[in-house]
């Protein structure tokens, strides 16, 4: 197994309202003002390089926020440039996955997420293992775990995206390139756990350890 050196080559791409348990959660909202309908293409935001933190490294929280959410998701890598791809080849564009940590302050904007809630500095944790479409076969079969001290406190079920991997690339692809060295989130999971200074987190993908464990501790942020 490689490990995945922290990403720099490429911009990473979180896909919001994915999950099916999320959309759900959200949907009396979508037809409110400003946007007075649900969302017809993906939800795309960006996790600036500022944000990203290796496996093992701390994590800090500015002293503001007494808690943090946290976000498991599976990151697609692209290998070729994606540009109006179609489901059938999509995964085809995939060079491999790694498992991320999407830390977000909490907030209540569901659609566009404003960028100083989500990318703070070191708020992507990333790794620890790069694992290739080989090794990870049909990426929505897989169930995420999330441990806070330890201690189970989220599964994600990646069967319930509203856009699977393949069917994800094909949308996106159709009004941007994806090219090689981007990172697509697959989505995240509704009713994510918190998590606060001196807790450490643990992701897994259950039953694939070609993808390893993401570990992150979190600490204050120094005054």
């Amino acid at each position: 197994m490689r490990m995945t050196p922290v990403l720099a080559a490429g911009t990473v791409y979180g896909a919001l309202l994915n999950s099916k348990d999320e959309w759900t959660t959200w949907s009396a909202q979508m037809n409110e003002p400003p946007y007075k309908a649900p969302p017809k293409a993906p939800v795309l935001y960006i996790k600036t390089a500022n944000t990203w933190s290796a496996c093992g490294a701390a994590i800090a929280i500015p002293a503001r926020a007494p808690e943090v959410e946290i976000g498991a998701s599976l990151a697609l890598v692209i290998g070729q440039p994606a540009h109006q791809v179609n489901t059938a080849t999509a995964l085809q564009h995939v060079a491999g996955y790694v498992l991320v940590n999407d830390v977000s302050l909490p907030h209540a904007s569901y659609y566009r997420p404003p960028v100083k809630y989500k990318n703070l500095d070191g708020f992507l944790g990333i790794g620890p293992r790069f694992a290739t479409p080989a090794e990870v076969g049909d990426p929505n079969r897989l169930q995420l775990e999330v441990r806070i001290d330890g201690r189970l406190r989220q599964t994600v079920d990646l069967a319930r995206m509203q856009r699977p991997a393949a069917q994800l690339v094909a949308d996106v692809s159709e009004f941007m390139t994806l090219r090689h060295g981007d990172v697509l989130l697959l989505g995240l999971g509704a009713h994510r756990p918190r998590a606060r200074a001196g807790q450490r987190i643990d992701i897994r993908a259950t039953g694939l350890p070609a993808l390893g464990t993401l570990s992150n501790t979190l600490a204050q942020e120094a005054a």
